[in-house]
């Protein structure tokens, strides 16, 4: 092994790892949330409240995972959540006229054909990812709307989200923690989740050392499909029915989420436990201000606000660290 070789390898290692100032400030971003929230509501802290949030943080989180991949090797889904929409239609239709059993294979089948399609129009054709996601987002909300019209589609005998096997969990949550887990330690310790960052952080550099860039980029996509599978099937089982309105502004959620967690908009640098931290940020901050009786639309504002904030923050700390 060449010193070179040695070196990168420290680098992707160093990406892999969140830097501690980073993590600190996030951490006391949220700790300043939390005791704000608890000197203003007596529910706060309480433990069915913190299931709450998890709970409420779920689908997001799940997205938010395969999102994190993308991002640090430099692309975006911003498909997310009309895919989700459009897989949870897929599957109560099927459910209907099939039975739950073919219908969660349709479910899979959508999400992967969705994650096929946006990493076939990226890697193969060479569209930029942002102007594909935003294009596949339209399409798939308008086929959602389309096919499902504006009614609901009820699911019925699929409630396995909502059961709460361990300390009055919900298994959306347990899953949501199970994924993040996964995503983080394929992202610190496997030999894709290097390559993943070396695309990010240079990718003409890591073609030019034999990386399968366009490969290990469809596979992302592919694993951003798959979450919006999971997140499909979870929807449909938390309401029991699905509609055209299903998961619309989850992007936004999902971006605001992974950037304020430390995940850089040119890529190479990220990792899902900052993203876990953003999503806390966000979830602690909806659930203070609904337990506090704020109107439904100032969230809409915060988590605006949110999303410039960490982009800001990115861009300043790009600008400190000289990148």
């Amino acid at each position: 092994m060449t010193d070179k070789t040695v070196a990168a390898a420290a680098d992707t290692r160093r990406r892999a790892t969140p830097r501690v100032p980073e993590s600190a400030a996030l951490l006391l971003f949220l700790l300043l949330e939390i005791v704000f929230f608890t000197f203003n509501s007596p529910y706060f802290l309480t433990w069915p409240n913190w299931v709450n949030i998890f709970t409420a943080m779920s689908i997001t989180g799940i997205l938010a995972a395969g999102g994190t991949i993308l991002l640090i090797g430099g692309q975006f889904d911003l498909s997310v959540g009309s895919g989700m929409a459009f897989v949870a239609l897929m599957f109560a239709l099927a459910a209907q006229a099939f039975g739950i059993v073919p219908a969660v294979f349709v479910a899979f089948l959508t999400g992967l054909g969705i994650g096929c399609l946006n990493g076939f129009l990226v890697t193969v054709v060479g569209v930029n990812a942002l102007i594909t996601t935003l294009g596949t987002l339209a399409i798939f909300r308008g086929l959602t709307l389309s096919i499902g019209g504006a009614s609901s589609v009820r699911v019925n005998g699929f409630d396995w989200a909502i059961m709460r096997p361990l300390f009055d969990i919900p298994l959306s949550a347990l899953l949501f923690v199970i994924i993040a887990i996964v995503v983080g330690c394929l992202l610190a310790f496997s030999v894709f989740g290097r390559t993943i960052y070396a695309i990010g952080a240079n990718d003409t550099a890591a073609r030019l050392v034999g990386i399968r860039t366009r490969i290990t980029l469809f596979v992302a996509f592919l694993g951003s499909g798959l979450c919006m599978a999971l997140t499909g099937l979870v929807s449909a089982s938390q309401l029991g029915s699905t509609s055209g309105t299903t998961g619309m502004g989850l992007e936004l959620a999902v971006v605001t989420a992974i950037i304020l967690g430390g995940t850089t908009l040119k890529g190479g640098v990220g990792s899902m436990f900052g993203t876990v931290i953003g999503l806390l940020i966000v979830g602690v901050l909806n659930n203070g201000m609904t337990l506090m009786n704020i109107n439904s639309t100032w969230q809409q504002v915060a988590a605006g606000a949110l999303l410039i904030l960490a982009v800001s923050f990115d861009q300043l700390r790009q600008r400190f660290l000289g990148r």
